[in-house]
């Protein structure tokens, strides 16, 4: 892998991930458009550390908060912080229980497209519910079924910040704090994912440190860009206009499969 296709599946890895097009099924894309096949998951770990990192900073302040609140026994950060653990849970589940069919999934690019308009049609539920959504935070039982919503995006082209805030949307969240809980959320799957991958890696070559560096930063930079953008969106009641950019790629990507 060279340093400009590591920048540029940075940037689509930092881009996608937050955004609500499904970081796996542009990452699928992308590499089948560039003919590259990753040996191993150490690129891969990389990024999903990056995107962590862009996270951590954007809500650097609530992670703060939510920290003192922990060690300080205070009972509206437990309670929060017991509610991203139950939304968490569901993708534990799926992935204990079915994570080899899932993990076959990505051998399938027509599913990434399939899937991509399924993401579309959840964006296009944000138009309706977003405007009337007024709770401050979900209840116990809607961050277990927001949690539903993410382990359905372990799906390659699934949306996961998508499928979890139109999930909450639907649910009555705030389109703000649907954004939060989404992100926070993600702070234990990208944690997850990164730790379990981490038994598999193997040893990098010195010559892949460069790439693995400039791949970093790019998904971390453009992982930030990404959340600014999303929240400014959904703010404005303009989440749902991600619809048309899944719709088309999904459909573009499977005509594109079956012209190859």
């Amino acid at each position: 892998m060279t340093i400009l296709d590591a920048i540029l599946l940075g940037l689509t890895q930092g881009l996608s991930e937050f955004l609500p097009v499904s970081s796996s099924g542009h990452l699928v894309i992308a590499q089948a458009l560039l003919g590259l096949h990753q040996k191993g998951l150490l690129f891969e770990v990389s990024v999903h550390v990056a995107t962590l990192v862009s996270v951590l900073v954007f809500y650097r302040r609530r992670v703060a908060e939510l920290l003192v609140g922990v060690l300080t026994r205070e009972p509206d950060a437990w309670r929060y912080v017991a509610k991203l653990a139950v939304a968490s849970l569901p993708a534990v589940i799926a992935v204990l229980a079915i994570g080899d069919f899932l993990e076959a999934q990505f051998e399938h690019p027509a599913v990434t497209g399939l899937c991509l308009l399924v993401t579309g049609v959840a964006l296009w539920t944000t138009r309706h519910t977003a405007p009337g959504a007024s709770q401050l935070e979900p209840g116990w039982l809607a961050a277990f079924w927001i949690g539903c919503a993410q382990a359905v995006a372990i799906l390659p082209g699934i949306s996961r910040s998508g499928a979890t805030v139109a999930a909450a949307l639907a649910l009555g969240v705030r389109p703000i704090a649907a954004a939060e809980f989404s992100f926070l959320m993600s702070v234990i799957a990208i944690s997850g994912a990164a730790a379990r991958q981490l038994f598999e890696l193997e040893p990098v070559a010195a010559g892949e440190l460069a790439a693995l560096l400039w791949g970093g930063v790019a998904a971390m930079l453009s992982g930030l860009a990404a959340i600014w953008l999303f929240v400014r969106l959904l703010r404005g009641l303009l989440f749902y206009r991600f619809a048309y950019y899944t719709w088309a790629v999904g459909l573009a990507f499977l005509i594109w499969l079956a012209l190859a």
